[in-house]
């Protein structure tokens, strides 16, 4: 995949990685990259007050999962499609069921009693700035469960707030057609897997994460604390970092 990184300095101390605080609220690749979709995204409540700054986000439209493995690739992306700058902001990974995210590069992984009910991994990316017009992408490896439904959500944040500017998701990956015989499946966004093989099973939907996919199309604008990062240790955590060229 064709990603640009940010930079950060070294990795943050356990104690800012303790301050993270989110509230209710290999697989083998196609030689081409899937085309990325915003699809299950929504504004947050704080992207009225910045007219000029629209921050989404994308995923891949397609993604392939190794039978054997269950590893999966891919891309998440936070696009600026304002006139101005975005200033700082973060955007966490966080998987759902049966889809865990074990690794965004240059990102830190949130802690296991910080992550929101009814998930199972996650990471936070801290971003400098992102240029009007400008994007930035990040590598993410995960594994999935076939044998499960899974989702995804990518939620954005101004600085290290509780302002919410866009989430997208929970939103599922799925096939409806398993392929159990062939050596990998295609799942397509916003699709509920179908799960296959012993002990196939639907997990129970994401709970206190407000869902903006397909499941009920809304985003409750009341809940502007659904993603908070802990003001005690953002600034430690913020401190840590570098400047990062916009792109």
């Amino acid at each position: 995949m064709h990603a640009s990184k940010t930079k950060t300095a070294g990795s943050m101390t356990a104690t800012a990685m303790a301050a993270v605080l989110f509230l209710p609220f290999s697989a083998s690749a196609a030689d081409e990259p899937a085309p990325g979709s915003s699809k299950g995204g929504k504004p947050g409540p704080a992207a009225a007050a910045q007219a000029d700054v629209k921050v989404t986000t994308e995923l891949p439209e397609r993604i392939t999962v190794d039978n054997t493995s269950e590893k999966t690739e891919l891309s998440a992306k936070v696009l600026n499609q304002g006139k101005k700058d975005t200033g700082p902001i973060t955007m966490a990974v966080v998987g759902f069921d049966g889809m865990r995210i074990t690794a965004v590069e240059g990102c830190s992984p949130i802690p296991g009693n910080r992550l929101p009910k009814g998930s199972n991994s996650g990471f936070a990316c801290v971003i400098d700035n992102v240029a009007a017009g400008k994007d930035r992408s990040y590598a993410v490896t995960a594994t999935f469960d076939l044998q499960k439904t899974g989702k995804i959500c990518l939620p954005v944040t101004k600085g290290s707030s509780k302002e919410l500017l866009w989430q997208q998701g929970p939103v599922a990956f799925g096939a409806s057609h398993p392929t159990p015989n062939a050596p990998d499946t295609p799942l397509l966004l916003g699709t509920d897997n179908t799960p296959f093989g012993p002990g196939g099973r639907s997990s129970e939907p994401a709970e206190d994460l407000p869902s903006t996919g397909p499941y009920d199309g809304t985003l409750p604008l009341g809940l502007a604390g659904v993603l908070l990062l802990a003001a005690g240790g953002a600034g430690a955590w913020w401190s840590t970092r570098s400047r990062a060229d916009a792109k």
